[in-house]
């Protein structure tokens, strides 16, 4: 099994509140996060593909297809845009970077296995330099 990685960024702004609670028990749980006016992050997302090389072109796969393939249907998406607003795969959830890296997760993997024979083995999601997200399909 041979892993190949493909590192993207974007930026985007979100605010982590529960409207259930109130606003002092959001503060006390979020901090600054639950900024009424929201914030942002410079966000990297490392996406690992694990497979057997294909015999004929020596790939997992090719990597400028997995570029394309993050781009399209999640670059594109959450780039310079508001994660709990405009953001059509993170409705209804908190925008947090846990729930973030899931619904990526849903996304890519099948995207990746439609064409190759790879499979998404890992996709780490920056949020700072300090605090990151990792998540393995399980």
């Amino acid at each position: 099994m041979v892993y190949v990685s493909r590192k993207e960024y974007f930026n985007a702004a979100h605010k982590l509140y529960n409207p259930a609670w109130s606003e002092e028990q959001n503060e006390a749980v979020f901090g600054p996060c639950a900024n009424a006016n929201w914030h942002g992050h410079n966000f990297e997302m490392i996406v690992t593909v694990k497979g057997n090389p294909d015999p004929d072109t020596g790939f997992v796969i090719d990597l400028k297809v997995l570029s394309q393939i993050i781009k399209e249907k999640i670059i594109r998406k959450v780039d310079h845009k508001n994660l709990n607003l405009d953001v059509d795969f993170m409705a209804g959830k908190m925008a947090s970077c846990e729930n973030l890296v899931l619904a990526v997760w849903n996304i890519l993997d099948p995207a990746v296995r439609e064409v190759s024979n790879a499979r998404v083995h890992s996709i780490q999601l920056f949020e700072t330099h300090n605090n990151f997200v990792e998540y393995f399909g399980e």
